[in-house]
């Protein structure tokens, strides 16, 4: 499986749809001796539980490209079958604060998913700290406008998931 998906080019197939799941989270910030910014992995998964688009990868990337690993539940679904580097969906960990991302009900290659029902996952981990995963089943498109909120324990805040019709 290839996962080289140029950003830009993948909004510009999306751009005609009118469907819309957004979701934003919080990447909260902690009064610990060792802070290191955590990975985090975003992923949408049929109802197969197999991975039809990586929205994000935040990591150290070059060298630190092993610790990909750490992400486990996003390796075991994606990472493991990379066959380089995952352009246009990956970026640099990041600092405390809140986040969003959008998808607009395609796959990897940008080809529009059918009707059906998905989970978005969030997995973050952090060394020298915890690792959570939230998932959150939805039904594609969304026949209405739907929100949904969940709380974090440690490693994420607020996770809220909008869709849009």
């Amino acid at each position: 499986m290839k996962y080289f998906v140029a950003a830009p080019l993948l909004l510009a197939a999306v751009a005609s749809q009118a469907a819309d799941l957004r979701v934003e989270f919080v990447v909260p910030a902690m009064k610990v001796a060792e802070y290191h910014r955590p990975y985090v992995a975003v992923w949408i998964e049929n109802d197969q539980r197999q991975a039809v688009n990586t929205l994000a990868v935040w990591h150290e990337q070059g060298k630190k490209d092993k610790w990909l690993k750490v992400l486990s539940q996003w390796w075991r679904r994606v990472g493991r079958d990379l066959d380089g580097p995952i352009d246009g969906v990956s970026g640099a960990t990041r600092l405390p604060g809140t986040y969003q991302l959008q998808w607009q009900g395609v796959d990897q290659q940008g080809q529009a998913l059918p009707a059906g029902q998905y989970t978005l996952s969030l997995e973050v981990v952090r060394e020298v700290g915890d690792r959570e995963l939230q998932r959150v089943s939805f039904d594609w498109p969304p026949a209405e406008a739907h929100t949904e909120q969940l709380q974090g324990k440690t490693e994420l805040g607020q996770v809220t998931l909008q869709l849009t019709p």
